[in-house]
């Protein structure tokens, strides 16, 4: 069974860094359209290349500069329950935003959109891969992330336990690595025959069209990690600015941005759908 090198993992994060077009951790502001208003956004690194050509859009009408951040959610998440601040945060899990709600640090939040999770193959799925059941079929390559950070290899393994076919996929797995990013590079590679893995990840410039796309049983889907939210914070410097930018990611021309990068936008029909299946309501 394979296993990445501290090596193969530090590179693939070079590149993968690299693929977003600016480092995800810490990224430069992008430039404005006129000198003034300053504002701060944090988000989850999963949004980060839905938010990126949002916050330039932002800053072409508005005239602002948008500094923005993401990272793993749940660190940023633990930052803004202690002392840090931000003026506006876009994070995964339902849970996160109700505690930031309910400790007095996010003033509102609202529904922003869904992830959805596909089976990714070869081009040409060579293994004839139908379904998550064909996982435990004998002789099929798996490829999986158990030590991907959350959500990654956990959302993955629950699919498959909610398909009765965890052991037998596990059993058929010859990659168990530690990044849900480095299972698309095995799978095109041909190393494994499929993988689990949100559908955000095939719209990424290093992957898409790389990959066939076999869907996933959206019964199947583990409710925690499938909701983004975004939400004002109570330490926003110029809350006029971050109600606007905020706004503006809710409204049909900011949710394109989302839905091209494989996410299901919050306004859409399925997206109210989904807000009213999870409950996905400030507090």
């Amino acid at each position: 069974m394979e296993k990445e090198t501290g090596a193969s993992r530090r590179r693939f994060l070079q590149l993968a860094a690299a693929s977003a077009g600016t480092a995800l951790l810490g990224a430069r502001p992008a430039a404005a359209s006129g000198p003034g208003e300053v504002l701060q956004v944090w988000s989850c690194g999963g949004l980060a290349e839905a938010m990126m050509p949002a916050n330039a859009a932002f800053e072409a009408a508005r005239g602002a500069t948008v500094v923005y951040t993401g990272a793993f959610a749940a660190a940023l998440g633990k930052s803004l329950l202690g002392s840090a601040t931000t003026d506006v945060f876009a994070g995964r899990v339902l849970d996160l935003a109700k505690k930031l709600r309910a400790e007095g640090k996010m003033a509102w939040f609202k529904p922003l959109c869904f992830t959805q999770y596909v089976l990714v193959t070869p081009k040409g799925n060579p293994a004839g891969i139908a379904s998550v059941a064909d996982l435990a079929r004998s002789g099929v390559k798996v490829v999986l992330a158990p030590e991907a950070s959350p959500p990654g290899g956990a959302a993955a393994f629950k699919i498959l336990e909610k398909a009765g076919v965890l052991e037998a996929a596990k059993k058929n797995a010859v990659v168990m690595g530690s990044c849900v990013q480095r299972t698309m590079d095995d799978v095109i590679a041909g190393r494994g025959d499929v993988s689990v893995v949100e559908l955000r990840l095939t719209r990424l410039p290093a992957f898409a069209g790389r990959v066939d796309i076999v869907p996933i049983d959206e019964k199947l889907f583990p409710p925690p990690p499938m909701t983004f939210t975004v939400g004002v914070m109570q330490s926003a410097k110029n809350r006029e600015l971050a109600e606007a930018y905020a706004g503006y990611l809710v409204s049909p021309e900011g949710q394109a941005h989302f839905e091209r990068m494989g996410f299901v936008p919050a306004v859409s029909d399925k997206g109210r759908e989904l807000v009213e299946k999870y409950g996905v309501r400030d507090v």
